[in-house]
């Protein structure tokens, strides 16, 4: 918000970098811009190293957004499927991705290395954002144990875990249902090796309902996009009612 004035708009920080020379926007055409709330569409005056200066031509209330807050509880899996992981999270909707450290988890990071992946996990979110013109930039956390993210999770109104040992399809499709009626969900989608049984009956006593995606054993990559695939397509219906 503080980067309007009146009808103008200021763009300084790395997006100007973008616009210039990957973007390759000159004086006189339009670009979009955002901030959690109304979309702006601007003209630009000026331009140079440091900032770029539009006029604003038109606002508009953006749909962009799922009225649901979702957070995925991904496992921390092997190599950068991460990175992809929460890529297409952010492209479909999900607004917080938590990584998670379970007990089948082979991954081990000590703090600094914690700290610098988060900062590039962050970096993919905002980039990914951007792409599918979402208003909100995702928030990637720190990593947490599996005990911590349950903690976090508690108080959701809707809390899902799929499970290869889930009950059938009729149960899921009615929890997927139930996804219009709540203001935030959790995910919790399990490293290579799944879950525990035993993390999967903590999850259950901290109110999560365990589901079945299909007869299909997943990939842990595939299953948090396929659980926010749906909702995407059941909240996205629902909003436009």
């Amino acid at each position: 918000p503080e980067q309007i004035a009146g009808s103008l708009i200021t763009i300084t920080g790395d997006d100007v970098n973008h616009m210039k020379n990957v973007l390759r926007l000159k004086v006189g055409e339009q670009f979009t811009a955002s901030n959690e709330a109304k979309e702006y569409l601007c003209e630009i005056v000026t331009m140079n190293s440091e900032e770029v200066v539009g006029t604003i031509i038109d606002v508009y209330g953006s749909n962009a957004e799922l009225p649901a807050a979702i957070t995925l509880f991904q496992c921390v899996p092997k190599g950068d499927k991460l990175e992809t992981i929460i890529q297409k999270a952010v492209e479909l909707g999900a607004t917080q991705i938590v990584p998670v450290f379970s007990k089948r988890c082979v991954v081990k990071l000590d703090a600094k290395k914690a700290e610098k992946k988060q900062a590039r996990y962050q970096a993919i979110a905002e980039s990914a954002a951007k792409q599918s013109k979402r208003v909100v930039i995702p928030t990637v956390h720190p990593f947490v144990t599996y005990q911590e993210a349950l903690a976090m999770a508690k108080d959701m109104d809707l809390l899902m875990i799929p499970y290869e040992e889930a009950q059938g399809m009729e149960y899921s499709r009615k929890v997927m249902a139930s996804a219009s009626e709540a203001k935030r969900i959790g995910i919790f989608i399990g490293p290579e090796g799944g879950f525990e049984k035993s993390e999967v009956d903590t999850a259950i006593a901290y109110g999560a309902k365990c589901i079945t995606l299909g007869h299909r054993i997943l990939r842990t990559e595939t299953a948090g996009m396929a659980v926010l695939s749906i909702l995407m397509y059941q909240l996205d219906q629902d909003s436009e009612m």
